[in-house]
């Protein structure tokens, strides 16, 4: 049996790019030093500028999931108008 993935559903707050931008590397950093994200990348909006942010987790359960992403580094600088989490069963890919 396959254990559940996490989906972190993150968008940010209006005016938030350049927020953004100056904790990109930070965040791109603790992505890679935590090693439990299996997919990530930003949500684009209509212009093709970053609004959001969706990761894919491979951590322990739901508690740890939150752990992760409240230690973000753009959750801690504020970026994320709202963060969701929801268990996730990778089916195809």
């Amino acid at each position: 049996m396959t254990m559940p993935l996490f989906a972190v559903i993150c968008t940010d707050k209006p005016g938030a790019l350049e927020l953004r931008k100056s904790n990109r590397q930070a965040h791109l950093d603790y992505i890679e030093s935590t090693g439990v994200v299996q997919q990530a990348g930003p949500f684009l909006d209509a212009e093709g500028a970053m609004c959001g942010s969706l990761l894919i987790l491979d951590v322990a359960d739901m508690t740890a999931a939150r752990a992760w992403a409240d230690s973000d580094p753009y959750a801690q600088a504020g970026v994320f108008a709202d963060v969701r989490i929801e268990t996730w069963n990778k089916v195809v890919g």
